[in-house]
């Protein structure tokens, strides 16, 4: 495997502290950062970027995410180890990344369910996380970024 280009945000630094910026002010909310990283996983694996996934596993595990989540997160709707709240923010997660499946991409039943788990600052730094996987996510695949590759 081999990448088609060097990573945007080494070829253009400039914009490394923005997306940086961006990352940690997402976890400035209040939200549990083991749910952050669910959400940033579940993100990832829907648009298939293996190095945020490859990055994601372990900084889940780094953060005390236990294996049977990092297993399972793919169909975390059939499998028990989530929380309400992990569910809220992991269909919210889904609905934010999957904006082209349906008309109303994210309906108010989804909207609606974290707003019960999350108040605005937590549901900010949800959006702001799903905003800057999406955003890793698709300069990692357009560019076919190897996953593993060190900067």
């Amino acid at each position: 495997m081999q990448a088609r280009m060097t990573n945007p945000v080494q070829v253009i630094p400039s914009a490394l502290p923005a997306v940086l910026g961006v990352l940690k002010a997402a976890k400035e909310g209040g939200v549990d950062e083991s749910t952050l990283e669910l959400v940033h996983l579940r993100a990832s694996q829907i648009n298939g970027c293996a190095p945020c996934i490859d990055q994601g596993v372990k900084q889940a595990r780094k953060g005390g995410v236990s294996e049977e989540k990092l297993a399972t997160v793919v169909a975390w709707r059939e499998a028990p180890y989530f929380t309400d709240a992990e569910r809220a923010a992991l269909a919210l997660a889904e609905a934010s990344t999957r904006l082209a499946d349906r008309p109303d991409a994210v309906s108010d039943e989804v909207w609606d369910e974290a707003a019960r788990h999350y108040d605005e600052k937590g549901l900010a730094s949800l959006v702001l996380m799903i905003g800057v996987t999406n955003l890793f996510n698709r300069l990692n695949a357009t560019t076919r970024q190897v996953a593993g590759a060190a900067w």
